[in-house]
């Protein structure tokens, strides 16, 4: 009996699964296509020595936390403009697209200033002399490289919330192995041009993300259906629409910064344990990452299914989306948690040859493996919660988490516990665990109330 109910019940989510999946798999390439730009760094860096390798580690970890903050403000505009997408409001859609580009291109020069000047300060984070010397005109190119990705966000999220998202993923692929060619030429000297090492890299980073909102622009421009919308556009601003997109826009944004705060915090004191520390860090970091990827774009394709239901006030099938995905993620992240145990000595031989690196490597592929579920259904939840522009409230959860408990155990048992880098990761899993649970809990009650109050009406 209880296994028939069991079948029935996933019989009645399969349309969902198929929706959000729809949605989500063009969304995963993308998302794959951005991984691929830190993997091809990584791995080909990797090849030139220990140093290099932890140099790209120290200044991913440190550029990251600027980056995700301002990528999740540019995540604020598809949940509005999703529902007047969904309810046949364009010409309001238009105008938050053009709202979203000024709101993407101020935090853009806002938030690249300051990481700018935060690299006069990398000296005085605890690394060695020979990786934060390679790091910082690494980083710096990162750097730059934020504005043209910030406006690409802008086209992007715009078109994810009128649910197309097959265009970012053929432009972020096609850019991704535009960068990979540029590396290899720029890295190792080829083509006639000299060897740049670890800032080659750097380099083909930035001139790959300046070709992505060229291309989306030019897209826009042979597709007369899209191009209107910028028809749409108002003489003036309008300080209520860039209001309500940062309104939503930043506590995203803040919610992913404390996440990736945490994270790049534990690989500077991964750094204080020396070079291979550091370096097997960003190893099972790189390979957790590229996992993860495939999640967010679950996450995201569920903001757009999630804030379309709503806009057309569907609230059941609102929720059941959500439910939908949390089961996709579940079931993705498992086979990752399987194959990471499975090759765990097999995955650094592609970053490195040194034996200490490989074999530090695959242990703490195995804390990678258990952290997985809970990684993937805190990101599809919270990408849930981002389709009903409940952002205020997992904003907090993400601070409890992140900040309350997985820094401080961390640094507890890796630092004065004296287990090293073995201590941080067991912090990685305790408070991904605690994130998942609290943000589960939160899209569970906060759709039951809506439903509820839907029925009361």
């Amino acid at each position: 009996m209880a296994l028939q109910k069991t079948k029935k019940l996933i019989r009645s989510y399969v349309p969902f699964y198929r929706r959000n999946l729809a949605i989500a798999i063009p969304v995963m390439l993308s998302q794959l296509g951005q991984a691929m730009v830190m993997l091809a760094d990584t791995m080909m860096v990797g090849r030139i020595g220990t140093n290099e390798l932890a140099a790209v580690s120290f200044a991913n970890a440190v550029f990251l936390v600027g980056f995700v903050l301002a990528q999740g403000i540019a995540f604020g505009s598809t949940p509005v403009i999703g529902p007047n997408y969904a309810t046949g409001n364009y010409r309001k859609a238009g105008l938050l697209f053009q709202h979203s580009i000024v709101v993407d291109a101020t935090a853009a020069i806002a938030i690249g200033g300051g990481m700018y000047a935060l690299s006069y300060f990398m000296d005085r984070m605890g690394q060695e002399e020979a990786v934060w010397r390679l790091a910082v005109p690494y980083y710096r190119t990162l750097v730059i490289s934020l504005f043209p990705y910030l406006i690409f966000l802008a086209f992007k999220q715009f078109m994810e919330g009128l649910g197309n998202t097959k265009y970012a993923m053929q432009i972020t692929i096609l850019t991704a192995l535009l960068n990979i060619l540029l590396n290899w030429i720029f890295i190792f000297g080829k083509c006639g041009c000299p060897a740049m090492g670890v800032l080659g890299a750097g380099i083909a980073t930035l001139i790959s993300r300046c070709c992505m909102p060229i291309l989306y622009l030019a897209l826009f421009r042979k597709r007369p259906s899209i191009w209107r919308y910028f028809r749409f556009f108002g003489k003036r601003l309008n300080w209520k629409d860039v209001s309500r997109l940062s309104s939503i826009g930043l506590p995203i944004g803040l919610q992913m910064f404390i996440e990736c705060s945490c994270f790049s915090l534990s690989a500077i004191m991964a750094g204080w344990f020396g070079s291979t520390s550091l370096a097997s860090h960003e190893i099972a970091m790189n390979i957790s990452s590229l996992t993860f990827m495939v999640v967010t774009g679950i996450a995201s394709g569920t903001t757009i299914r999630v804030s379309h239901q709503l806009g057309q006030q569907h609230y059941t099938d609102m929720r059941k989306a959500g439910i939908a995905s949390m089961h996709l993620s579940i079931c993705y992240n498992l086979i990752c948690a399987l194959l990471m145990l499975t090759f765990r000595h097999q995955i650094p031989l592609a970053y490195t040859s040194d034996a200490n690196v490989i074999g530090l490597s695959a242990t703490l592929l195995i804390f990678a493996a258990l952290y997985q579920i809970a990684d993937g259904l805190q990101s599809v939840t919270l990408g849930a919660l981002r389709g009903m522009s409940d952002v205020h409230l997992p904003m907090v959860i993400a601070t409890t988490g992140y900040v309350c408990i997985n820094l401080p155990i961390s640094y507890l048992l890796g630092v004065k516990a004296h287990w090293g880098i073995y201590g941080i990761w067991t912090g990685f899993i305790i408070g991904l665990y605690a994130v998942a649970g609290m943000a589960i809990i939160r899209y569970l009650t906060k759709t039951r109330q809506i439903i509820r109050g839907a029925a009361a009406n």
